[in-house]
């Protein structure tokens, strides 16, 4: 035992946490879901996002990269911050979740609106970058915004003082935008959008506030966006031993071991 810091520590855990230990880091994966509210908000209680998360407990972080309020040409922007270039772990997937903000009418709402034509560029950028950074089309899924309830939207729109500053069928011109793109750049796409609203079905329980996600709805993304990402992340060993299998006399032997 020696002294530091005012407190006694023992040599074995000085010898543990020596410095020159030969201790390997233990590198976890990640999938990073990148996109507007409809992400930063996926963590909270039953939540698309947490529920993608505890699927892959002991196997991936999930990194919620959320930023309310952005659309796509800021995204772009900031994504090299989120990801360098030089990133030694590129993540084993990337969602890119955008559209419901590029959407807003010019004239009602100009701080958020992209034109649909640099929308799609914008996506094509960020998918180009996201290959230069390691991650290839393959591991990128695109995520188009949901169908909007404009009654309900309208709702909030007044609370905030504005008027109605989105319409379905705008929002539905970026969808099929996203899809196409998804298309020419050869990664994979969940269309919200349509199906959310296929065979003529109330779209409106997947809503919270004719925009943002309900319960019904989180989990609506959470089971569909599984079924894309899973073959990704299928071979994620499970990191450490589980606790049946360390050596209680030694676990050391167990834990310290690649």
């Amino acid at each position: 035992m020696y002294e530091t810091a005012g407190s006694l520590v023992s040599n074995d855990f000085v010898l543990l946490f020596s410095p020159m230990s030969k201790m390997k880091n233990i590198i976890w994966p990640q999938v990073i879901l990148f996109g507007d509210s409809i992400t930063q908000f996926s963590f909270q209680l039953n939540g698309w996002g947490s529920e993608i998360a505890n699927k892959l407990a002991r196997k991936c972080d999930v990194v919620n990269r959320g930023l309310s309020g952005y659309n796509t040409r800021w995204a772009k922007v900031v994504l090299p911050r989120i990801l360098p270039p030089t990133a030694s772990n590129p993540p084993v997937a990337v969602t890119i979740f955008f559209g419901a903000n590029d959407c807003s009418l010019e004239d009602k709402n100009p701080q958020q609106h992209v034109p649909c034509e640099e929308f799609t560029q914008n996506l094509k950028d960020m998918v180009k970058y996201l290959a230069s950074a390691g991650v290839p089309n393959d591991k990128v899924i695109f995520i188009t915004p949901p169908p909007l309830h404009e009654a309900s939207w309208e709702k909030e729109c007044i609370l905030k003082g504005c008027s109605l500053n989105r319409l379905n069928s705008v929002t539905g011109q970026y969808a099929q935008a996203c899809v196409q793109t998804a298309g020419q750049c050869g990664v994979d796409v969940l269309d919200l959008w349509s199906l959310m609203q296929k065979d003529g079905q109330d779209f409106t329980v997947y809503l919270a506030d004719g925009l943002h996600l309900s319960v019904k709805g989180n989990q609506f993304v959470a089971e569909h966006l599984w079924r894309l990402l899973e073959s990704r992340v299928a071979d994620l060993p499970f990191i450490l031993p589980y606790w049946g299998d360390v050596d209680a006399k030694n676990p050391e032997n167990s834990l310290l071991s690649d």
